[in-house]
C-alpha cells in the first residue's frame, strides 16, 4: 500500500514538468475548459494536496511512527486532513466537468464529498479526544483517498489489457475506484470492534475506547 501510494502520489510532479501545453488528462479536455484560470485552479490544487495526502497519508497507520513520536503524528495528521480538504474542495469542483458525462459526475463527486465528510468526523473525533472514533474514520478517509491508486489500476487494466472502450470503462471505475475500497475499511472496522480481544496485535485496537488524558 505505502509504494503504491508513493508512487501515485508523485505522480502530479508529472503535471509541473511535462514539456506539453496540456499534459495528461487534460489533452481530452475542451478549449473552453481549459481557458478557465478556475478550472486550472481547482485541478492544480485537487492534484497537488491530493499527492500530498498519499504520500503522508499511509504513515499515520504505523503504530512504530506514533511510538516514536507523538507530536510527529499530530502534526502530519494535521497537515494530512489540510491536504484533503483542500484538495476535495477542488476535486467536487473539476468533477462537474469529468470526462464521461453525469455518470462520472455523480461518481467523482459523491467521492469528493464522502471524502471531505469523512475527514471532517474524524477532526471532530479526535477534538473531542475520540481515538476509537477518530481512527475509525480516518481510515475510512483514507480508503478513499486510496481511490487514486485504485483508478489507476483499473483503468489501463480496462482499457489497455481487456481492451473495453474508454467511456463506458470511465464512468464504471469512477464508481469502482472508490466504493469498494470503502466496503473493506467498513469491513475492517467492524471486525475489529467485533473482536476487541486482538487489540495488542491486530487493526482492532485503534477503534476501541476513548482516550484519556494523563
Amino acid at each position: 500500500m505505502a509504494v503504491l501510494a508513493t508512487m501515485t502520489g508523485l505522480y502530479p510532479a508529472f503535471y509541473y514538468i511535462a514539456k506539453a501545453a496540456n499534459p495528461g488528462i487534460l489533452a481530452g479536455k475542451s478549449a473552453e475548459l481549459l481557458a478557465s484560470y478556475f478550472y486550472r485552479g481547482s485541478f492544480y490544487t485537487h492534484i497537488t494536496f491530493g499527492g500530498i495526502a498519499l504520500l503522508i497519508g499511509w504513515m499515520q497507520f504505523s503504530k512504530k511512527i506514533r511510538a516514536w513520536n507523538i507530536n510527529f503524528h499530530r502534526g502530519l495528521g494535521k497537515a494530512y486532513m489540510t491536504a484533503v480538504a483542500l484538495s476535495a474542495i477542488s476535486g467536487f469542483t473539476i468533477a462537474m466537468s469529468a470526462t464521461g458525462g453525469p455518470v462520472c459526475m455523480a461518481g467523482f463527486g459523491l467521492l469528493a464529498a464522502a471524502w471531505l465528510y469523512t475527514d471532517f468526523q474524524g477532526y471532530r473525533a479526535i477534538r473531542k479526544l475520540d481515538i476509537g472514533r477518530h481512527r475509525a474514520w480516518m481510515l475510512r478517509n483514507y480508503s478513499l483517498t486510496f481511490a487514486a491508486v485504485t483508478l489507476r489500476i483499473y483503468l489501463p487494466l480496462a482499457t489497455e489489457i481487456i481492451h473495453f472502450n474508454f467511456i463506458p470503462s470511465y464512468q464504471v471505475i469512477s464508481w469502482l475506484c472508490w466504493v469498494p475500497n470503502l466496503v473493506v475499511a467498513e469491513v475492517l472496522i467492524r471486525r475489529a470492534q467485533k473482536y476487541p480481544e486482538g487489540a495488542s496485535t491486530g487493526v482492532s485496537a485503534p477503534f476501541q475506547g476513548r482516550y484519556k488524558a494523563s
